[in-house]
């Protein structure tokens, strides 16, 4: 079965795992999702991630997810741009999330980073998600 959205799809896992309080989550492996998981994990929402093959040999992620005295540390994970309607953002028009107390994720053409990252060396982007 093919999958419109994996990237949306991932954060739904996410999602649905931290309201389960579960501390592992698993999901298929592909570049974008390991950009995406290399930036969770470089700003500090997640306790890592490792790679492995499931059952039929395909590749998957397996998310530690991170608690911070009981509570998840991601409290809102959110898919910005979708396959229906892209939101592609200038340098110095990229948005606060919280006012500045999350993130937004970024694909740029200098690759996958935060927001703060891609201000920094003003580049624009297609806006991912934003992660509180």
């Amino acid at each position: 079965m093919s999958m419109i959205d994996p990237l949306g799809d991932m954060l739904t896992r996410i999602r649905n795992a931290l309201m389960r309080r579960r501390t592992n989550v698993v999901t298929p492996a592909s570049k974008l999702r390991q950009r995406v998981l290399d930036v969770l994990l470089e700003e500090g929402y997640i306790r890592g991630y490792s790679e492995s093959l499931d059952a039929d040999g395909f590749k998957q992620f397996e998310i530690e997810l991170k608690y911070y005295e009981g509570a998840p540390v991601i409290s809102e994970i959110k898919r910005v741009s979708k396959p229906g309607r892209r939101e592609y953002s200038k340098a110095k028009d990229l948005p606060l999330v919280q006012n500045g107390l999350g993130i937004a994720i970024v694909s740029t053409p200098r690759g996958v980073m935060s927001d703060a990252s891609a201000r920094a060396q003003n580049v624009g982007g297609e806006i991912l998600c934003h992660v509180s």
